[in-house]
């Protein structure tokens, strides 16, 4: 019997699927925290529209972020964030941000067999975005890197 030349597969990238502002996002599981129902928020004065507040989560307070919103870089408030497949998405613990991210929609799970290679990327866009992806439908999936995002100074700028 003749060894094998094969490396070893590893288990398939897999991201949660999600979609925000009328985009679909791809999150890396690895930096995904629970997933929480929408729940009221406290509003806090003086920040950017895509900043809604603050919210108890499990009894932690997390400032809560309009993904959508923050995707569009401050697109008008509104008071309709409470719609009925709104989720909250919390950032891993290992990140170190008391963050969730409001979603339009949760979307699943994907694993990495299900996008062709991904579309080359451009210089002037901010760390935190990552390549994107189309899957078999045609559909155009963008990552987002969670970690990088914490330590975005745009995002971290909740100040208006």
């Amino acid at each position: 019997m003749a060894p094998h030349d094969t490396a070893p597969t590893l288990p398939p990238a897999h991201w949660l699927a999600v979609q925000a502002g009328g985009q679909r996002c791809l999150v890396p599981l690895a930096q995904a925290g629970e997933i929480f129902p929408w729940t009221a928020v406290q509003p806090t004065p003086y920040t950017r529209a895509w900043f809604l507040g603050v919210a108890n989560l499990r009894g932690d307070l997390c400032g809560v972020v309009d993904l959508g919103r923050f995707l569009q870089r401050d697109a008008p408030r509104s008071e309709d964030t409470a719609t009925p497949d709104a989720k909250l998405l919390g950032f891993h613990p290992a990140i170190g941000l008391n963050c969730a991210l409001r979603i339009d929609r949760l979307l699943g799970l994907r694993s990495a067999d299900a996008f062709g290679p991904a579309a080359p990327g451009t210089p002037d866009v901010p760390a935190w975005l990552g390549p994107q992806h189309t899957d078999a439908e045609g559909l155009v999936w963008q990552t987002l890197d969670l970690q990088a995002l914490a330590h975005s100074p745009a995002f971290l700028a909740i100040d208006a």
